[in-house]
């Protein structure tokens, strides 16, 4: 579903990707872990083409990203949440997951928004998988803001798309909302096949809710395993400064790095 090889991303003298290797499956869920600063971000931007990659190959649901001159057919396949939910505060929660409808309509459907039953029907079903049925006709700007992130999900799945890059989505929410929104969005990649790559700072939600964990350090990546064999050494390769091992000048993984797992983390 994801095939990425030696893929780099230069910003003027800065190399924020430096031959990232990374595949995905259909309906796995892959956390990337890093620092800020790390890739994490432009490794997603450049897999939906807000940013372009300079070099190496990158593939997603058979679409050749790096030579794809349509990128509304690639944004129809792969769906986008970002650590600020970016819905309409003056829509409903209905109309705004509706918007996830608009890049399979004809142009002026969509400019006129004339959705068709179907859409309206699917997006009814896309707020009751994220908990939010009952909701379906407040205003986004009513909504807490755990709330508003679920709505961006379900416009997410709105869209039907193969692959749902978000990136830090559980960033600005507390423990219970992160978790509840981590499972909305394993529960899709599972039920529906969808393969989500999934920005986090937290080791702990990583291990918690990922199929897979990839670690990214100063733009390469330094870990690819199983949710579960991610040890301590791991995690102080992931976060250690990029100039060398942590015996020759690095820094200590921050406190947040550390390996604590809640029992409830799951639940």
């Amino acid at each position: 579903m994801i095939h990425v090889r030696q893929l780099t991303k230069r910003y003027g003298d800065n190399a924020v990707l430096r031959g990232i290797d990374l595949d995905a499956a259909a309906g796995e869920f892959v956390v990337v872990l890093g620092e800020s600063g790390a890739g994490k971000s432009t490794l997603l931007r450049c897999m939906n083409r807000l940013v372009a990659a300079d070099s190496g190959q990158l593939r997603l649901d058979g679409i050749d990203v790096m030579q794809c001159g349509d990128t509304r057919a690639l944004r129809r396949r792969v769906a986008m949440i970002f650590q600020h939910h970016h819905v309409v505060p003056r829509l409903t929660a209905l109309k705004n997951v509706l918007t996830g409808r608009l890049g399979a309509m004809s142009t002026l459907a969509s400019v006129l928004h004339c959705f068709r039953d179907e859409d309206v029907a699917l997006a009814h079903e896309c707020l009751a998988r994220v908990g939010l049925a009952h909701k379906a006709h407040e205003r986004a700007d009513a909504l807490s803001g755990g709330q508003m992130q679920r709505v961006g999900i379900a416009r997410a799945l709105a869209q039907q798309p193969r692959v749902i890059l978000a990136d830090e989505p559980v960033a600005s929410l507390d423990p219970h909302t992160s978790r509840k929104v981590l499972q909305y969005l394993r529960d899709a990649s599972r039920d529906l096949g969808i393969t989500v790559l999934c920005n986090l700072h937290q080791v702990d939600y990583a291990r918690a809710f990922a199929d897979r964990i990839v670690g990214l350090n100063g733009g390469r990546v330094v870990f690819d395993g199983a949710a579960g064999s991610l040890c301590q050494s791991a995690v102080d390769r992931i976060y250690r400064h990029p100039a060398g091992p942590a015996d020759a000048g690095g820094i200590a993984p921050p406190p947040a790095a550390r390996l604590v797992v809640s029992s409830g983390a799951r639940a």
